[in-house]
């Protein structure tokens, strides 16, 4: 196992792995961007930006794997991991088969990856305002509100504002001792 992968067993029974995104996997990827049950909460990239992702070594693009097989069923990319601030960000986390814990269990591991991979001091996000699901696991993990981009996005119905989200290394650190997050 590379030192960025990790399987987690979690909520649920969830089961994931994540793994770097290799150029075969981005019609998979690709496809889970399109999914009509996605677009509405991410604005997708183009094929040349995920590709660019894989091979930037400020980015880590993971194919989270799920299930007893391990087989495809999700994606995340971290940005941010070369950064002078330690602030690394999840940029974009989709996961097919919903309701089933893979979300929370990739959260998991790429909160393990930000804090003791990469060294993060602050590990952030933002998610669009109508994704009241996404923010409520977010919250459910750790992270802290910070503010509102106020209508930051264009979407087909005008508009929508982006809530900022971060987790700083301490509190990390609190939630592990607590045995909330995985163990070192």
């Amino acid at each position: 196992m590379t030192p960025n992968a990790a399987v987690v067993p979690a909520v649920r029974s969830a089961r994931v792995r994540l793994r770097p995104t290799m150029q075969s996997d981005l019609a998979f990827v690709l496809s889970l961007e399109r999914d009509p049950a996605n677009l509405p909460f991410i604005t997708p990239w183009e094929r040349i930006q995920h590709e660019a992702a894989i091979r930037f070594p400020d980015f880590r693009h993971f194919i989270i794997e799920t299930g007893a097989g391990l087989e495809p069923g999700g994606f995340l990319i971290l940005i941010g991991c070369r950064n002078p601030h330690l602030a690394v960000e999840l940029k974009r986390m989709v996961v097919r088969d919903k309701h089933q814990g893979f979300g929370r269990a990739a959260l998991k591991v790429a909160k393990k990856i930000a804090f003791d991979d990469l060294g993060a001091h602050r590990f952030w996000l933002d998610s669009k305002k109508s994704n009241a699901r996404a923010q409520a696991l977010y919250a459910g993990e750790g992270f802290v509100v910070e503010g509102e981009l106020r209508q930051a996005v264009k979407t087909a119905e005008g508009y929508d504002s982006l809530i900022v989200m971060a987790m700083l290394q301490d509190e990390f650190m609190r939630r592990r001792a607590q045995a909330a997050e995985l163990p070192a």
